[in-house]
């Protein structure tokens, strides 16, 4: 039985006995948890799903993920479905604390009360886990929980997600994942000193904080970072974690590879809807090209040639599935040029997925080329057929291998 006979069956029962089948209720909650990722911040390393204790990283300290089992003492066993609806739409917890915007409240105020019902209705079927949770270490003055009052004050907007009449179902779907459950603003949008999100343009990208990886732009209209893609080309992303555009590495692989590989084919597509509809970003200021760069681009192609054609194509068009094209490739040109310095340096892998179990991988390359003939292959890429982005400097790549991680 499809998904979709499953929701109306569900709806049809409901409306009909105001009573919602416990087993359906679950169900639903745990496809929600997938689409929300919320296993991926509230599972450790080797530890019980949904049992909290992974780390999250933010430039004012680290704080761990708390234990969403129904462990009475230390997990949700004494929360009730109203605390959980609190949470997510008020970032306010079971003893009414402030939570962190770490937890993306911000996005997932915009969720229903029906859908975290179903989200808590599946929390409370996971067996319980005793596993207490860990004090979040930030730096002064951030670990004073009350300047969190002043800071919801100035960028928290409450409010469930708004159907438009205006706008197709499809297109009301994918606005209400994109920007509610999927919570992908957290991650493509830039954040002012406060760690808040700058949201217009919405989903304009950014850095990721701590991590240092660039979320694109994900506008696909005139100079977003995904124009030129298809509705199929996005669908075929979140699916299988590549497309004939590009391949998912670093956090968006852990997304494709513990979310949004398991939604439905009409989410994903109209989550692309979605997507296609916001409007088109400004032209990138033009820079003029100096000798230096010119000099580093023509050496880069060089290297190009030694190393990469073999794979990515002396024409940067890729090979079928296996290598994903340079050309046009949003993870190449986004403004910063860190995610191709990145995978130059340290390779990196696309997720391992259902409908594409054994990816290929990018070997790292740090030990292969200098800081400058590295600097030099990544502005020819950045700059070579149909890509017009700006050069990267040996000090960018020294910049890189400086940050954890690099």
């Amino acid at each position: 039985m499809t998904l979709t006979i499953r929701l109306i069956a569900f709806l049809a029962l409901a409306f009909a006995t105001g009573v919602v089948p416990a087993s359906d209720l679950v169900e639903r909650g745990r496809y929600l948890t997938l689409a929300g990722d919320c296993a991926s911040c509230h599972t450790t390393r080797g530890g019980a799903p949904f049992s909290g204790g992974r780390v999250i990283g933010t430039p004012f300290g680290a704080i761990p993920a708390p234990n969403l089992t129904p462990d009475r003492d230390t997990g949700l066993g004494a929360w009730s479905a109203d605390d959980f609806y609190r949470a997510m739409h008020n970032g306010k917890g079971h003893d009414d604390r402030s939570l962190y915007p770490v937890f993306p409240f911000t996005s997932y105020t915009k969720v229903t009360r029906a859908d975290t019902d179903a989200i808590f209705a599946y929390l409370k079927s996971l067996p319980p886990v005793k596993r207490a949770s860990i004090e979040p270490i930030l730096r002064w003055p951030y670990s004073m929980r009350s300047l969190i009052a002043s800071w919801r004050l100035l960028y928290f907007d409450e409010g469930e997600f708004v159907h438009d009449p205006k706008r197709s179902a499809a297109w009301n779907r994918g606005a209400y994942l994109v920007q509610g459950l999927g919570h992908c603003n957290e991650c493509h949008a830039n954040r002012n000193a406060f760690g808040a999100m700058v949201s217009e343009p919405y989903l304009a990208g950014g850095i990721i904080p701590v991590q240092n990886w660039y979320a694109p732009d994900l506008s696909m209209g005139p100079n977003g970072g995904l124009a030129g893609w298809s509705e199929a080309d996005v669908v075929a992303l979140l699916k299988t974690g590549r497309s004939a555009k590009g391949t998912a590495f670093g956090p968006m692989a852990e997304v494709v590879l513990q979310s949004t590989q398991h939604l439905t084919d009409d989410d994903l597509a109209a989550m692309a809807t979605y997507l296609r509809s916001l409007p088109e970003r400004d032209p990138p200021a033009q820079r003029e090209s100096a000798a230096n760069a010119r000099d580093l681009a023509r050496t880069g192609q060089k290297v190009y040639v030694e190393q990469c054609a073999d794979c990515h194509g002396v024409d940067g068009h890729g090979k079928g599935d296996a290598y994903p094209p340079l050309d046009l490739n949003a993870s190449v040109t986004e403004p910063t040029g860190i995610n191709a310095i990145r995978m130059v340096l340290s390779g990196g892998f696309a997720p391992a997925t259902r409908d594409n179990p054994r990816p290929y991988s990018m070997p790292p390359f740090s030990q292969k080329l200098s800081d400058d003939d590295a600097a030099a292959v990544v502005t020819y890429i950045r700059q070579a057929w149909s890509n017009k982005a700006a050069s990267v400097s040996p000090n960018d790549v020294r910049a890189y291998k400086s940050t954890p991680g690099g």
